[in-house]
């Protein structure tokens, strides 16, 4: 009985000192050398999903943690030259649960630990590996039908907190498999295969089109490659389009070429130039679908791509974007399509009987230098012929001269130039 009582207290003793250094462990087992410790860090394959990452002895090892412990044992004769064991402990009452004689079984050995700060941030990494989105189906129209031409996808997630669970416990338990399946979360996309019937896409709700002949190489190309970024995308009802957002990077490894784009003060070739042509047509769609714009923005300049001026609409990663609500009872189905040089983008959907009446775009002011004014209005009318929203986008161009193309030198002081900044540039470019 007296045995039992010391092993209890001395066992409670040990707890409250190591608690607070262990908070962040996860106890393994103890071993009594550091030999046999070898079978827990083996290699590991992790499987998630029907993918599998390797976990390496080097990885696994750098979470395991070592510490030493002294126990009290009445079967073991202790080999400890130093028996005192209360000088460290610092108690009165470790002091009146060991005699001497007890100490004389004081038996040291080691514990392992699982460091779960180690752990949680190679699961949080692993989770950046393995998580997939869920891909919704894509549809296009032919001959007056909806059909699928990209299946949808379930998503992954992976359960980060049972992972780490999962892990401690093949540790502790010195699991004899290599391979371990932790445990994840599909992701249901929004718009599965099987549902494709129900999105009410019957009908073409709106169309735009523009031209962009005379176009270098490079411009048509790159209003190729983000021309396909749109064909087959989805737009449900009451969702902001996001012309940015559906776009993405814009740049040499996702596939576009160096052409001429408008910036702060010049025309200068950069990655994606002419995309605006596609951000333009896509406007147009919108305009005629009876939509409801949330964001747009006119070019620097007059650019003869978007004739008639005062219906385009300028993107640059991130912003100025181009966004518009799907206000149609449906789901919003974008086909494009590319004849000859007319880019056209259709909008397919449910009609509610809206009819949409443009006005202009109407010029209000031209002058010599190419600068120009514009306006134009929307009109929407329910099926009763309500009038039920009236927008109207006024457009201001600045003189093309003053945005120089490569070899072109400015002829007229910008606007929000200095007198200083303007004399600078007259002496760089030897003009008087």
């Amino acid at each position: 009985m007296l045995n039992l009582l010391t092993t209890i207290i001395f066992s409670c003793l040990l707890l409250i000192g190591s608690s607070t250094a262990l908070a962040e462990t996860i106890p393994l087992g103890k071993f009594s050398s550091a030999s046999q410790t070898d079978g827990v860090f083996k290699e590991l394959t992790l499987k998630v999903g029907t993918k599998t990452y390797p976990l390496t002895k080097t990885e696994l090892s750098s979470w395991i943690k070592e510490k030493n412990v002294l126990t009290y044992n009445p079967d073991y004769v202790s080999e400890i030259e130093n028996k005192d064991i209360c000088q460290h402990e610092k108690s009165i009452l470790c002091a009146l649960a060991l005699s001497l004689k007890d100490q004389d079984h004081i038996q040291k050995s080691s514990v392992l630990y699982l460091d779960t700060g180690s752990t949680k941030r190679f699961i949080e990494d692993l989770s950046r590996q393995a998580n997939i989105e869920p891909t919704n189906a894509k549809l296009t129209i032919e001959n007056g039908k909806v059909s699928v031409f990209t299946l949808s996808q379930l998503g992954i997630e992976l359960d980060q907190e049972k992972s780490i669970a999962i892990l401690a416990n093949h540790l502790a338990q010195k699991g004899a498999s290599d391979t371990l399946d932790l445990p994840y979360i599909q992701k249901n996309p929004e718009v599965r295969t099987d549902s494709i019937d129900n999105l009410g896409i019957t009908s073409l709700i709106g169309e735009g089109r523009s031209n962009f002949r005379g176009s270098p190489k490079n411009r048509v190309f790159n209003i190729k490659v983000a021309t396909n970024r749109f064909n087959g995308t989805l737009i449900k009802p009451g969702e902001e389009f996001s012309f940015v957002k559906i776009l993405g990077e814009v740049d040499g490894e996702h596939g576009y070429l160096p052409e001429l784009v408008i910036k702060k003060d010049k025309t200068e070739p950069e990655f994606g130039g002419g995309i605006c042509q596609v951000s333009t047509t896509a406007f147009r769609a919108a305009i005629y679908g009876g939509l409801e714009i949330t964001a747009r923005r006119n070019h620097a300049y007059p650019v003869s791509y978007y004739n008639p001026q005062g219906m385009d609409a300028t993107v640059y990663v991130p912003r100025p974007d181009l966004r518009f609500i799907n206000n149609t009872p449906g789901h919003i189905l974008i086909q494009t399509e590319i004849v000859g040089t007319e880019l056209i983008f259709r909008f397919f959907g449910t009609s509610d009987g809206r009819k949409t009446d443009v006005i202009g775009p109407t010029i209000l002011e031209r002058k010599p230098d190419g600068s120009m004014k514009t306006t134009f209005s929307q009109q929407v009318f329910d099926a009763d012929g309500k009038l039920i929203r009236e927008d109207v986008f006024n457009s201001s161009y600045d003189s093309p001269n003053k945005y120089p193309h490569p070899g072109q030198v400015l002829t007229e002081k910008p606007d929000d130039w200095s007198k200083n900044e303007w004399s600078k540039y007259l002496k760089e470019n030897k003009r008087t």
